[in-house]
């Protein structure tokens, strides 16, 4: 291949690139902090070599005034799909701190390793073993695929701007918005419940016995409570886990759909 080749070919690349790496950055598990940032940029390289010896002699791309904007379009595009990903493992970051709030440990957050930033105890625990769970089942590699298929749906020579401009991406991401939050507050049910009913039961005895003090005793018993409440709900974990999956999967597709070209 000569040099005037790979010269007309590279402008095509270079934009499968920015759209891979824009993934990478958003996508979770893959856009962590432990991952070395060398690992993300060849892994995003070398999928990007894939994508393109699929995709990238089919769409010619000319390095003129508009290439800039096709840049913009890609980035964004890989940050979208990444973004939707990323919003089903909040789900549990969402449903821990709901539980820390009714348990009291709600002024205890720790420094997540594999963000860097601040999350709740519960939340935490239950994200790390969604990440384990995430891997076990090979849901990385799905993720992988799911971008790389991306440009079945939305090709190199796309109208992105114009599809975001009709508005029906921005409903897409309000309502699945909405659901993961819907998603947070069922899987934190149980718990939240009976910490409810604790309180509860704690109100009754302050007004049966007053000598007893509710809020020295109160504490210990919902904690424990708590505890007991989620050791129970550990075995149900992973059909939980997986349920999540098949949204987060399910609302990818659905977005390839309103990303597709209008035929």
């Amino acid at each position: 291949m000569s040099l005037d080749q790979i010269m007309q070919l590279f402008p095509a690349f270079l934009l499968v690139f920015c759209r891979i790496t824009a993934f990478m950055v958003a996508a979770p598990v893959l856009s962590t902090k432990t991952i070395p940032n060398t690992f993300k940029i060849g892994l995003a390289f070398f999928i990007s070599v894939i994508v393109f010896l699929n995709v990238g002699f089919d769409d010619r791309v000319t390095a003129d005034g508009e290439f800039i904007l096709s840049i913009m379009k890609e980035v964004v595009a890989g940050l979208l799909i990444g973004f939707v990903a990323s919003l089903f493992f909040a789900v549990v970051q969402v449903a821990g701190a709901y539980m820390d709030m009714q348990m009291g440990f709600g002024i205890a957050n720790v420094v997540d390793p594999l963000t860097g930033a601040s999350a709740p105890l519960l939340g935490n625990l239950k994200y790390m073993l969604m990440v384990l769970v995430f891997l076990s089942v090979n849901g990385h590699h799905y993720l992988i695929a799911a971008i790389m298929n991306s440009y079945e749906w939305l090709p190199l020579n796309n109208h992105f701007f114009q599809t975001l401009y009709h508005g029906s991406v921005s409903e897409f991401l309000v309502r699945t918005f909405a659901d993961t939050f819907l998603l947070a507050l069922q899987i934190s049910a149980p718990i939240v419940v009976s910490m409810f009913l604790t309180d509860l039961g704690l109100a009754l005895l302050s007004r049966a016995a007053p000598q007893y003090q509710v809020f020295v005793i109160g504490v210990p018993i919902k904690i424990l409570l708590g505890m007991a409440v989620l050791i129970l709900l550990l075995p149900g974990f992973g059909s939980i886990f997986q349920m999540l999956f098949d949204h987060l999967f399910d609302a990818l597709d659905k977005l390839f759909v309103l990303l597709k070209e209008p035929s």
